[in-house]
């Protein structure tokens, strides 16, 4: 440094750089109507690339303090530090603090508050508030979004990752949801302290190692006829809804939802908004399954399958307390997809795309997904015509060989 003096900088006009030594230079620069602009830069090489770093015009900094900024960014970068972001953090960091530090309960409130109607049902909607209220505002819920750290993160979390480790798996991502959300508004800078992979990971063991899933429990396939014997003559709603449930291998959600009108001729067609995929599905009905919704029907209520009014849908707790009543009370509804599923790849010669399709799961290859088209409906006709006559104890066209 030094090539520069006061009095030098003055006098210089004409456009260009002028170096001063130690990465500090004058830039001059011209409107092309005799008016000019002149002002410090910082240059300099950061791994491998070539940076320029604005230090101010002339008029408000002079020689002297460019000097000292100068030095004071090549000690940074003499570190490895851009000095570019530190001055840009440093920015944003007194941005967020003009806004007066917004609370971690208030980016929330403003995050759920937006994205609830675009949340499938109201179950989910009224999770968000309930698990955080529970579980996180008590702790950090006062706090300044951009103070949230690691530390209090696994505050939240440590309590309850090993005895409620499905919990505390579905808060720690709504935390970084709602994180991602403030920094996204510029009310916090920096890395995500909730974020799993490459951070919490490291942290705290993953939620199969706490706790081994639990798959819902199904019944053997081979005793399906006898069981839908024992079914059929069961009275009631509830029993007319598992009937159903299983002949089209639908959900729970998807049965007790569904309004008359989405029965059309043959096929029950599922809108997205109903579906845990929120792609619409259509479903083929079988003989044995048209006649459980015709009969159904003929109730006349909003749903297919109406609870104690009929403009209600049936209690998602209905079929569970028949499967109790009937000696099965290990059973679940969701269990007798696996039942569909294990028949199936056991017993007949149907692709497993083909059955994959019909329990309406998504296809996790992206590329696969992305060239899938159609739903395979016209070989899911004959696949849960099959499923009809096992269920009813009758020989199966595609019987595995």
């Amino acid at each position: 440094m030094g090539k520069l003096t006061a009095l030098k900088v003055q006098q210089l006009t004409k456009p260009g750089s002028y170096g001063d030594g130690g990465c500090l230079y004058l830039y001059i620069k011209s409107d092309g109507k005799s008016r000019y602009s002149r002002a410090w830069v910082y240059r300099f090489k950061l791994n491998g690339q070539r940076r320029e770093m604005g230090l101010g015009p002339v008029a408000l900094v002079s020689l002297a303090d460019a000097r000292i900024k100068t030095l004071e960014y090549r000690k940074m970068h003499l570190e490895g530090i851009d000095p570019i972001e530190v001055r840009k953090a440093k920015r944003e960091q007194a941005k967020i603090d003009r806004k007066g530090g917004v609370t971690f309960r208030a980016c929330a409130e403003r995050y759920i508050a937006s994205h609830k109607a675009g949340w499938k049902n109201d179950k989910h909607a009224a999770q968000w508030p309930s698990s955080l209220g529970a579980y996180v505002y008590p702790i950090i819920g006062a706090k300044p979004v951009y103070q949230i750290d690691t530390a209090q993160v696994m505050k939240v979390l440590e309590p309850i990752w090993a005895t409620k480790a499905e919990t505390a798996s579905r808060v720690r991502g709504r935390i970084e949801t709602i994180l991602d959300w403030a920094k996204v508004h510029s009310y916090r800078t920096g890395d995500n302290p909730a974020r799993w992979h490459g951070h919490l990971d490291k942290l705290l063991p993953s939620r199969s190692r706490v706790k081994r899933i639990k798959h819902h429990p199904a019944l053997p396939y081979a005793e399906m006829s006898s069981f839908m014997a024992k079914l059929r003559a069961q009275e009631g709603v509830a029993a007319r809804a598992l009937e159903f449930l299983i002949l089209t291998v639908a959900r729970t959600s998807e049965v007790i939802g569904t309004p008359p009108n989405e029965i059309k001729g043959k096929v029950w067609i599922v809108p997205p908004e109903r579906m845990k995929a929120g792609q619409e599905h259509r479903v083929p009905l079988t003989v044995p399954a048209l006649a459980v919704a015709e009969s159904m029907k003929a109730m006349g209520g909003s749903y297919l399958f109406p609870g104690r009014k009929l403009d209600a849908p049936l209690s998602n707790m209905a079929m569970l307390k028949l499967l109790a009543r009937m000696g099965h009370p290990g059973l679940t509804a969701h269990g007798f997809r696996s039942t569909f599923k294990d028949w199936v790849s056991e017993c007949t010669d149907y692709p497993s795309e083909v059955s994959e399709m019909a329990l309406a799961h998504t296809i996790d290859n992206k590329v696969e997904a992305a060239y899938r088209r159609g739903d395979l409906f016209r070989k899911r006709i004959a696949l849960m015509d099959d499923w009809a006559r096992f269920c009813a104890g009758e020989e199966v066209n595609h019987a595995a060989t």
